[in-house]
């Protein structure tokens, strides 16, 4: 299934596997790129050596073009772009709008630049700046997000600019691939999806923790970071919400220091990403220090198997979610879904005659 974001980035299928902390590491991501998707690899939770590292993983792996994700407001930013630049990785996805230097940097260099954006002022910015293609994420979509639907977001955005847009937040199956070509976007990106796989390295314990979850077990919370997060709910979230302030920031201190000797920063370089978090946000210095507190949470959960300890980001999607296919065989059968979901539309009889005026409404292919 050929669109404009296949062409783009020359993968087989408008997929995309996200990049989520502690969770796309090499093995899922050689596993979601040898299948014919986009693999991202998240690289906030690695240090330089660890990136390089896992980005010579992926190509030992497979020869399918990948990404990887890179916060846009980490201090060392830019030299993680030289890294991407000088591994020759495809392309470069971002969790917050990198700056329009950033952008011309890689894309000079032939790499791809695909930011995530949650609201159509945001797209429409990194466009103009120079962006490929974005990734516009709905409320229903897990970790940080906003409050918008996929289903309001994804047509706002579709409308606001020329490039690719791939639709996040709600998908899992093949009807949510052709649902979000209908509303023109280029393709799909799934994060709990894939996080829900055999190739997926979360320990069995936490992935059963995710099927079992019903739609209504998917919160959204400010209690891990102050900022709105979607995650399961859990004893743990349940303790976060009833906690003071003071005994939430003690505990916040605690884990900032033990994020500060996982990735290997000083504590300058912490509070200046700190206040990298802070410009355009109106946030306390207890919300930036909290934030300091969700690596350490999402690790004790997607890498050391502690529920009771970690939280569990997640889409709303978890909760209709029922087992562990590989990588290939995900990719395969969302594929196949969509065919026949298209071969079913193609066999409804088409109205002999549109009003020109409605023609105008109707999106352009995907």
């Amino acid at each position: 299934m050929e669109t404009a974001f296949t062409k783009l980035v020359g993968v087989e299928h408008p997929i995309v596997q996200t990049g989520m902390g502690w969770v796309a590491g090499p093995r899922l991501v050689s596993g979601a790129a040898g299948a014919g998707a986009l693999g991202i690899l998240a690289s906030a939770t690695m240090t330089m050596e660890q990136l390089r590292a896992a980005v010579h993983e992926v190509k030992s792996r497979t020869d399918a073009p990948f990404g990887v994700n890179l916060r846009a407001d980490a201090g060392d930013a830019a030299e993680r772009a030289q890294l991407i630049i000088d591994e020759g990785v495809r392309v470069a996805s971002f969790a917050l709008a990198p700056s329009k230097e950033l952008i011309a940097r890689l894309k000079d260099a032939g790499v791809v630049v695909i930011p995530s954006i949650g609201a159509r002022r945001h797209a429409e910015k990194v466009a103009a700046w120079g962006a490929d293609a974005v990734i516009v994420q709905g409320g229903e979509g897990g970790g940080h997000t906003g409050d918008v639907a996929t289903t309001v977001l994804l047509p706002q955005v579709v409308d606001a600019v020329d490039i690719p847009v791939i639709a996040a937040g709600g998908f899992s199956d093949g009807r949510g691939l052709v649902a979000a070509l209908s509303y023109g976007a280029a393709g799909i990106a799934m994060g709990t999806r894939f996080l829900l796989t055999s190739d997926s390295t979360v320990p069995d314990a936490v992935k059963a923790e995710y099927l079992k979850a019903g739609v209504k077990d998917v919160t959204v919370t400010t209690a891990v970071d102050g900022l709105p997060h979607r995650m399961l709910r859990s004893e743990l979230v349940a303790s976060l919400e009833r906690s003071g302030r003071t005994k939430a920031l003690a505990k916040a201190v605690r884990h900032a220091a033990g994020f500060k000797k996982l990735s290997g920063l000083t504590w300058a370089e912490m509070i200046r990403d700190g206040l990298a978090m802070k410009h355009g946000k109106d946030l306390s210095w207890s919300q930036v220090l909290l934030a300091a507190n969700t690596p350490m949470l999402l690790k004790a959960s997607m890498v050391e198997g502690r529920t009771d300890l970690g939280v569990m980001a997640s889409g709303q999607v978890a909760g209709v979610i029922e087992d562990l296919p590989s990588c290939a065989e995900l990719v395969t059968r969302v594929m196949a879904e969509a065919h026949a979901v298209l071969e079913r539309l193609h066999g409804l009889t088409p109205p002999h005659h549109i009003p020109p005026h409605l023609l105008g409404t109707l999106p352009p292919p995907g």
